[in-house]
């Protein structure tokens, strides 16, 4: 909980701290908070809250400045995904330099890091459980995934009632974002007993409480199993993988400035429909449908319940998004170079994933092979 704050940074060592945070959250209360928690244990923090959504490597630049100006011992996250992935960007920079760029991929930072502390305010993207910072492009806004143990969290706090600020077409998105993982990371190639465990225990959660977010009827009971599940999920990434759903939704996100987790709600249903081809996939997928609290007389299929649930959320069309049969073949060549695109259960050809849009799209064209 968000009170054991000022405990957690003495416990690592802290006199320096940096919050990295967003103006929302400022006019939320949230950082007057975390001030307020600090300052009565004579801690003075420095604040960073110029974080914008998909962050680029401008902002992280930018963060890093501030750090370095202050000399500051200890990098606090304090938001969503992007408050997350700018406080990791930062760290990657101010103690490595060079930039974001020179980190794509794993493990290439070579110096040690200063330590991580998230503090999630929305249920959805679990960075605070991943040590990967996603940075866009600063022009093309394509996404570059950059990780490395050193980037982890040495201590994330999960206080739900931090999650009441939301509005509900946040708190709609990030929880369909985080739902998408238990479910990716469920059945991914790289699936294991540790992320097994964290992906079915967090599909859990978010399955009850799913619906009540969506509609906003959300009670204290479900938010934490929302906050819970989200963080969840980010450790089953963590020692795992994603999966197609995330491959298309990123060019989505980049070319129609779709956002993340809506983007990649649109794709996931049918994603799933074409996994279940592989046998081993669909018995989890059914193993996992025993675990959602289903309506009387509906359909008992994983797909089914989660376009209900898209549709019961209001989401738009890839078509009222604007996309066309046309711009299929550009998307599909931008997802097979996606790196989660590469973790799915069953291989993806160029082919699958314009069938796959299509299906999205709603056209009966070549299909799924």
């Amino acid at each position: 909980m968000i009170e054991r704050l000022a405990e957690s940074v003495d416990e690592l060592g802290s006199r320096r701290p940096m919050i990295v945070t967003d103006e929302g959250i400022r006019s939320a209360g949230h950082l007057d908070h975390v001030l307020s928690i600090l300052n009565a244990a004579d801690l003075e923090a420095k604040v960073f809250d110029e974080v914008r959504e998909n962050p680029t490597n401008a902002c992280m630049l930018a963060c890093k400045a501030v750090a370095e100006r202050h000399n500051i011992d200890l990098l606090i996250g304090l938001g969503g995904g992007s408050s997350m992935d700018t406080a990791k960007g930062c760290n990657f920079l101010l103690t490595n330099g060079g930039q974001m760029k020179d980190y794509h991929g794993y493990g290439k930072a070579t110096e040690p890091f200063l330590p991580f502390l998230a503090i999630p305010t929305t249920s959805g993207t679990g960075s605070e459980c991943q040590s990967y910072a996603l940075v866009s492009d600063d022009e093309t806004h394509v996404k570059m995934a950059c990780g490395d143990a050193k980037a982890l969290a040495k201590i994330a706090l999960l206080d739900p009632n931090l999650t009441r600020s939301m509005p509900l077409r946040v708190a709609q998105l990030t929880g369909l974002d985080a739902l998408a993982h238990a479910l990716e990371t469920a059945v991914c190639i790289s699936r294991n007993p540790v992320s097994n465990m964290n992906s079915m225990e967090s599909f859990r959660l978010i399955a009850s409480a799913i619906e009540s977010v969506v509609d906003g009827s959300v009670n204290d009971d479900a938010r934490a199993s929302m906050h819970l599940g989200a963080a969840l999920a980010g450790l089953a990434i963590e020692n795992s993988m994603l999966g197609a759903a995330h491959a298309m939704a990123n060019p989505l996100t980049a070319r129609f400035d779709v956002t993340h987790g809506h983007a990649v709600a649109l794709m996931l249903p049918h994603v799933v429909r074409f996994n279940r081809v592989d046998l081993a996939v669909n018995e989890i997928y059914e193993k996992y449908q025993s675990l959602v609290p289903w309506n009387p007389g509906e359909e008992r299929k994983m797909e089914s319940w989660l376009e209900r649930i898209f549709a019961k959320a209001g989401l738009l069309s890839l078509t009222d998004l604007g996309v066309k049969v046309s711009d299929v073949e550009g998307l599909s060549k931008a997802a097979e170079q996606q790196w989660t695109g590469r973790f799915n259960p069953r291989p993806v050809s160029n082919k699958d994933f314009e069938g796959i849009y299509q299906s999205a799209l709603g056209y009966v064209g070549a299909g799924v092979s």
